[in-house]
């Protein structure tokens, strides 16, 4: 990398920070942008001396360009202002559709909007602004349909691209999606259907890869995608944008066309590709940095093309500010960066021990995975350590299920065409899928680091060393190289056998020796799976597991380390996703359900899958009975047919287990203090309990008599740690210690574990070992 490689880079740094700041600190854009202004007089009159003049034209681009994006996000303030008012009401929307459509984890139709109008029914007022709009799965949500909602409308957060979020109960489609977005909408909903008659694996993945159309992709195998560093090729991403330049450019070659020919070819084929999987603004952003990157990658300039990405990157930034606060902004970035600044070395690197097309192949997806994976660590708390070998199994299928399926695509209208391209097209299609599963099921395939800064720096730490330990077979020095890079080569060397090593020692612990870590006389256990509940009850070698937190992954890692395979009897007390998101982790390997009245379609489709994966579901109500092992179990709560409590936190399923080896111990879901007041009169909780399970992650919204009444010995609460709620709440904290209880939370201490021996309570933390008595 040269001087000449990053001598605009102070222009983005400077763009995204003010774009950074001034979208979390609206008040304060203008006197930035004075700020920047009265930068560029102080640049203007400083500078006397010619050899200055490069540096000063650098500094006044850079505050020219900060002002600008200062300036973007001021104009924009006053209608997002008027709009956020709206938050906490229902209220009436008249949007265009700026955004292709996906399901969401809670079952609706998730998409973009800019507004026409907003306001409570029949008084709307004119505002544009972004929103995001989820409705019941249906048709003719396509980009450039103009819609109607009614629905519940929530403001977002400081920095979010988005004004309001809408979840519409009412729904009408003003006027559908016309001109070349209508012909595309259509071809991708005749692609789509013909897919679904091929077989899976790989029917509901093809349409993703080939137009970005992710609604048929399973919700098993889009989690494999995510865990292994593939779901970019489903995403409409850079990797999709690339592909087409890089077939586009390499059958003209063929061809026998002119470098510049060449070009505008591929220019063209990548605009057709955008209007196909609809030009929503992120697919213009990856196709406009794919395309810089891809172009001057083939022409062999990609110095040139350092400088032409720093150019769109901050271009892009002034049209929008909300983006430098998006991960998928950033990842787009920096994998165009990363192909064109640090592939062709470690290209070169890795030629000196393999072919140089397997040394190209690998040097491609590595390079975006060392760039890519500390902003990832920033936002997620996995990281795929699969994901450069599942990419490396997954590119020589990608490019063929991506431009094969877009010809099935546009032959639509000629259906044998169409048939045979979608069923040449649904091999490489299953390939994908098949490597996304299976790489998923390997050990080690992804950890988990809590997101943050910390992190970030760790994983760069790492991705540095890899780099550094790559690119030393780079280029051939004559004689001894200089101390600091013998220096810095011995360090990453070190780095990398003191991850190694430590991996592969979290390996054993976490998968064929886990269960040694666990003692073996537990009767109750509380995961440490985040802001979630995940609770697992043991009595004669038979499971009961009582919902199972927001995350498959954090479930599955503490079930392993129980040594819990099968679970006998699941509990979901109720359908919100800190409660049923891990469903995933024992989906298939579940005896009996009980569960809670389902009030959204989402959370039928949950028991569905349960039913489908063999198990037996039974609704739960109070008086239902049953055994687990050689412990009793009773559901409390909630009461059959109730009208106060139909749905939801305050319809939890209220279950106590007693004997077998269990201590009696009372687990109240999420209820808040109406209902507990009401199950004290219609349960019998006399006698005491061993363990309670505090309702709701130790919410304020407690009834004191309920705790009095139960008088527990310990008091779990399952919460995260610095949760944005505040739980356990101080007050209820006070509450149940105030009540003689031993508090165990899943924040301070990690997994908790609970037995009984010899009369008295035992509990096993990740942090201490007591007897509370």
């Amino acid at each position: 990398m040269t001087r000449s490689d990053v001598r605009l880079l102070p222009i983005v740094v400077g763009v995204w920070i003010a774009a950074l700041v001034a979208v979390f600190c609206p008040p304060i854009t203008w006197w930035m942008a004075g700020g920047c202004l009265l930068g560029v007089l102080v640049v203007l009159v400083g500078t006397r001396r010619r050899r200055a003049a490069t540096g000063a034209g650098l500094a006044i681009v850079t505050f020219t360009a900060m002002t600008a994006v200062l300036v973007t996000v001021s104009l924009a303030l006053p209608g997002r202002t008027q709009a956020i008012e709206s938050g906490g009401r229902v209220v009436e929307v008249v949007a265009g559709v700026t955004s292709s459509a996906s399901v969401g984890q809670d079952g609706r139709l998730w998409f973009d909007a800019q507004t026409v109008s907003i306001g409570v029914r029949d008084q709307p007022r004119s505002v544009s602004v972004p929103v995001r709009i989820g409705v019941e799965p249906g048709d003719g949500f396509d980009l450039g349909a103009e819609i109607r909602v009614v629905g519940e409308a929530e403001a977002t957060d400081a920095g979010e691209r988005s004004v309001l979020v809408v979840y519409a109960s009412e729904t009408e489609i003003l006027q559908p999606a016309g001109g070349v977005f209508g012909v595309a909408a259509g071809l991708r909903e005749a692609f789509v259907a013909r897919a679904a008659r091929l077989p899976e694996p790989g029917a509901g993945l093809l349409p993703g890869l080939a137009v970005g159309d992710t609604r048929a992709v399973p919700a098993e195998l889009n989690d494999d995608m995510r865990s292994t560093g593939l779901s970019h090729l489903t995403a409409v991403s850079g990797a999709n944008c690339a592909i087409v330049v890089g077939a586009t450019f390499w059958l003209a070659a063929l061809c026998g066309c002119r470098r510049g020919l060449r070009v505008a070819l591929a220019a063209v084929a990548l605009s057709g590709f955008v209007i196909l999987v609809t030009p929503e603004p992120s697919v213009i952003r990856a196709a406009v940095l794919a395309g810089i990157a891809m172009v001057t990658v083939l022409i062999g300039r990609p110095r040139a093309g350092a400088g032409m990405l720093a150019l769109g990157v901050t271009g892009i930034l002034i049209a929008d500010p909300w983006l430098a606060a998006t991960p998928g902004f950033a990842l787009s970035a920096a994998a165009s960066a990363a192909l064109i600044l640090f592939a062709p070395p470690l290209g070169r690197g890795l030629g000196r021990v393999l072919p140089a097309p397997l040394a190209l192949a690998i040097a491609v997806p590595l390079s975006a995975q060392l760039v890519c994976g500390p902003i990832i660590a920033l936002f997620a708390e996995q990281q795929s350590l699969i994901g450069v070998v599942a990419n490396l199994l997954a590119a020589p299928a990608a490019p063929v299920a991506t431009v094969v399926g877009m010809l099935a695509c546009l032959a639509a209208p000629i259906p044998p065409l169409a048939d045979l391209l979608a069923a040449s097209a649904w091999l490489p299609s299953a390939w994908i899928a098949t490597t996304a599963t299976t790489a998923a099921q390997l050990p080690m395939a992804q950890i988990l680091l809590p997101a943050g800064i910390p992190s970030a720096l760790l994983v760069a730490v790492v991705s540095a060393a890899i780099g550094v330990v790559v690119l030393r077979r780079t280029t051939v020095v004559s004689g001894r190289p200089p101390f600091w890079v013998r220096w810095v080569r011995r360090c990453s060397a070190a780095v990398l056998i003191i991850v190694a090593g430590v991996g592969a020692g979290q390996a054993l612990l976490d998968g064929p020796l886990a269960t040694l870590r666990t003692p073996e006389g537990w009767a109750i256990a509380a995961c440490d799976v985040g802001q979630g509940d995940a609770l697992v009850v043991r009595s004669d070698g038979e499971i009961a597991l009582i919902d199972t937190g927001p995350d498959p992954a954090a479930l599955e890692a503490c079930l392993r380390s129980l040594g819990v395979d099968q679970i006998d009897l699941l509990v979901l007390t109720h359908f919100d996703l800190d409660h049923v998101g891990g469903l995933e982790a024992v989906q298939g390997r579940v005896g009996e359900v009980l569960h809670g009245p389902p009030s959204e379609q989402a959370d039928q489709r949950s028991l569905d899958r349960l039913e489908s994966g063999g198990a037996l579901l039974h609704d739960a109500t109070a008086g239902l009975r049953g055994i687990l092992g050689d412990a009793e179990w009773r559901v409390l709560w909630p009461q059959r047919g109730s009208v106060a409590f139909p749905g939801g936190n305050d319809a939890s399923v209220v279950v106590e287990f007693d004997g077998g080896g269990v201590p009696r111990s009372l687990f109240l879901g999420d209820l808040s203090a109406a209902p507990q007041r009401m199950l004290m009169r219609t349960a019998h909780l006399a006698g005491g309990y061993a363990v309670v399970k505090v309702a709701h992650h130790g919410s304020a919204d407690q009834d004191p008599g309920l705790y009095e009444s139960v008088h527990a010995t310990l008091a779990i609460f399952s919460a995260g740690v610095d949760n944005d709620y505040g739980h356990p709440r101080d007050e209820t904290l006070e509450l149940l210690s105030a009540t003689g209880a031993h508090l165990l939370r899943t924040d301070r201490q990690g997994r908790l574990l609970i037995g009984a021996e010899s009369g008295e309570l035992r509990v096993w933390t990740e942090s201490s070992v007591g007897a509370p008595g």
